[in-house]
């Protein structure tokens, strides 16, 4: 068993301690992982146990989402991406299926146990410890994400208190009353966690909360949004990212903000050209693409994540050498909108309407039905704000800074949707005139 996560590798420790994870991996997967087996039987891997596999890892084709779903549709209900029978496997856990059918993930004791050391050397990484009482609101379900930051924090001695069963404004009462001094949630209900303490009239920057971890979806790392939550909660916002697929692999450094560091001991970095699939330079923006050593029970290896990120080429601040992703998770490849000519990701609207204080909620609608595509905007105003004013700043602000003109018109306030999990703020009208599902922001 390798030792715990570590955040403190140098460079050229890394490589060596890389290729003996990969070599490790690729033993114990092959031929027991059908999935794999069959996916590489056209490759010739070496078998010596000294060679250097990292050299030959370009050779691997990609894995993605699509195979692994049709994977599990073939072979209900896990697929054949298992390495050993079911047996072995004691946790379930599934996507959100915000853009589809659900993905299903199944762990090995071993492994969960690993997930958890994760969790560990990243709060030790946002400076949380056994003093501190975090706060999980939402409803816990098949959805990975924080099930392993509880645990992983209740056995690191925190006090864990969960919300789940109770309305928003409930949850309020109940941090305050259980003095909670970290939060995690994602962006988006961290935001509408401040809006309904408004309505309340509670204190939220006078409460005890100092952190809050925010995952599940872009937002995080943008200089507007993660102001706007930590002026409105007055507690530093510290980004995570992980995947129900990867596990939780990254978080923010306090030095550094609007950034990830990926714990490379637990998987390997590459950043492609969604195109091309080729590697991109460090300092421009790809597609991330992860090989993970410690779920040898449902492995990845090569896995497009269909997240956009850019690698920060400078070092950091904080002394470690580990990756950082520059601007954390900038958008997904999958939500790119193609507006006149112009490739724009939400997160670019998003940046726009958060800077304004007086928008309390939005939506987004591509619509394709016409020749030309057409963005739509839905802007929802706190209350006491004139709508027709505000919708007509935020289409002078997309006018001027984005360079394209969108329809925008406000909407009541209370009139459009919140979310406890990933919002869900993009949909899109395809050319049969039928709105599609609505894609994760």
């Amino acid at each position: 068993m390798f030792a715990a996560p570590r955040d403190d590798i140098s460079r050229a420790e890394l490589a060596g301690w890389q290729e003996q994870r990969l070599s490790q991996l690729l033993r114990e997967i092959l031929p027991a992982n059908r999935f794999y087996a069959r996916k590489y039987q056209d490759v010739s891997l070496s078998r010596d146990t000294d060679a250097a596999p990292l050299d030959e890892l370009s050779r691997l084709p990609f894995t993605t989402k699509a195979e692994l779903l049709e994977d599990q549709a073939h072979h209900p209900p896990y697929g054949e991406i298992l390495t050993y029978p079911v047996e072995r496997y004691n946790r379930l856990h599934q996507t959100s299926g915000t853009a589809g059918r659900p993905l299903r993930w199944l762990d090995t004791p071993e492994s969960w146990s690993r997930l958890l050391d994760c969790w560990a050397t990243m709060f030790r990484m946002a400076g949380v410890g056994p003093a501190d009482r975090l706060f999980f609101p939402f409803s816990f379900g098949p959805f990975l994400g924080f099930w392993t930051a509880f645990e992983a924090a209740s056995r690191l001695g925190c006090l864990c208190l969960p919300g789940g069963g109770l309305s928003s404004a409930a949850r309020l009462r109940f941090l305050l009353e259980n003095q909670a001094n970290v939060v995690l949630c994602t962006p988006t209900y961290a935001l509408h966690l401040a809006e309904v303490a408004r309505s309340e009239s509670i204190d939220l920057a006078g409460s005890p909360v100092q952190k809050l971890i925010v995952a599940g979806e872009p937002g995080g790392s943008i200089p507007a949004t993660r102001a706007r939550i930590e002026s409105a909660w007055g507690a530093r916002l510290i980004d995570h990212t992980g995947m129900t697929e990867t596990g939780p692999l990254g978080i923010e450094c306090s030095e550094n903000p609007s950034g990830l560091h990926l714990l490379e001991t637990e998987c390997l970095v590459e950043v492609i050209d969604p195109k091309t699939t080729l590697p991109v330079p460090a300092g421009t923006e790809g597609e991330l693409v992860l090989t993970t050593f410690d779920r040898p029970g449902s492995p990845l290896v090569r896995y497009r994540t269909g997240d956009l990120v850019r690698v920060d080429p400078k070092p950091c601040p904080c002394g470690r050498e580990l990756v950082r992703l520059d601007g954390g998770i900038r958008g997904r490849v999958d939500d790119m909108i193609v507006i006149r000519g112009n490739n724009l990701h939400p997160s670019a609207l998003q940046t726009i309407l958060h800077r304004l204080p007086e928008v309390a909620e939005y939506r987004m609608e591509v619509d394709r039905t016409t020749s030309l595509p057409v963005l739509r905007i839905e802007v929802e105003p706190h209350p006491g704000v004139a709508g027709d004013a505000l919708a007509e700043r935020v289409e002078h602000a997309i006018r001027t800074e984005l360079l394209f003109r969108a329809e925008v018109r406000s909407v009541p306030p209370g009139t459009l949707p919140r979310y406890e999990m990933k919002a869900r703020r993009l949909l899109r009208k395809n050319e049969t005139g039928t709105a599609s599902d609505p894609r994760k922001s």
